[in-house]
């Protein structure tokens, strides 16, 4: 089995020099976690155990909660991410970054923020095109591309490509065939992933997003379309841009890497 990118980064920084024994012992122990009082328990070696990073998810969190939860991750780990995060949130943590003197960029479309101590993200070989049926599902495409992007990857990205224009879709694909995996988010009837699938010859996973509304709205009829796909893609679940972006980016890594 080959080594995932993290465990390899710690690796090639220990051998050059960059990293003392114990940085690279405490960055490669799988089982460790870091407690922040009540709140939470960081799982800190998740990115050299599995090959994606450890995501705090805002939601559901006041700002004061999330701000305590970052400036721990970020005394250990040189990018910490953020999901789901509301303007609220970003105003909190923005604020907390320049006390701490760590920068932090605010991804609003994906509602993602990422703070980092200077560490620049390790590019890799491995390239995932991102596709959205319209524009009201480009957060959660752009919830995908954050966190593609975050483990290594190259990211192409098409949106509003969807199948009530579908002439718009033929050039989309077409800049975007060197990718390796692609993910598409489609909302409403969600059709979009499986005409993907059924042009190229990469893997294809479908996101259905929660735009459409009456019967079976809220992404429950994109949900059953693309589980009954005669074309052959994966399908996750209502909005989880942040489970298609870290699984495509984890097979693009790995194709890559070969």
């Amino acid at each position: 089995m080959v080594p995932n990118r993290r465990l390899r980064e710690v690796l090639t920084g220990f051998s050059d020099g960059r990293l003392t024994l114990e940085e690279a012992a405490a960055e490669i122990e799988g089982l460790r976690i870091e407690e922040v009082e009540d709140l939470a328990r960081l799982d800190l070696g998740r990115a050299a155990r599995c090959g994606i990073p450890e995501v705090i998810l805002a939601e559901g969190k006041a700002p004061v909660e999330i701000v305590e939860i970052a400036r721990k991750a970020v005394q250990v780990s040189p990018r910490t991410i953020i999901s789901r995060m509301s303007p609220d949130h970003a105003r909190a943590i923005r604020e907390a970054c320049r006390e701490m003197g760590v920068s932090f960029t605010w991804h609003e479309k994906a509602a993602m923020g990422v703070l980092s101590r200077g560490s620049p993200i390790v590019p890799g070989k491995g390239i995932v095109a991102v596709i959205s049926a319209g524009t009201s599902d480009l957060r959660v495409a752009e919830e995908a591309r954050v966190i593609a992007e975050e483990m290594g990857c190259t990211v192409r990205t098409a949106y509003d490509v969807g199948v009530a224009g579908i002439h718009r879709l033929f050039p989309a694909i077409r800049k975007c065939l060197d990718a390796h995996v692609f993910v598409v988010a489609a909302g409403r009837e969600g059709t979009l992933p499986a005409i993907v699938g059924g042009l190229i010859d990469r893997p294809v996973i479908g996101v259905p997003v929660s735009t459409g509304y009456g019967y079976m709205g809220g992404g429950q009829a994109a949900l059953a379309s693309m589980l009954q796909s005669c074309a052959v893609i994966a399908v996750v679940n209502i909005d989880a841009g942040f489970v298609a972006g870290a699984f495509a980016a984890r097979i693009a890594n790995m194709v890559g890497d070969r």
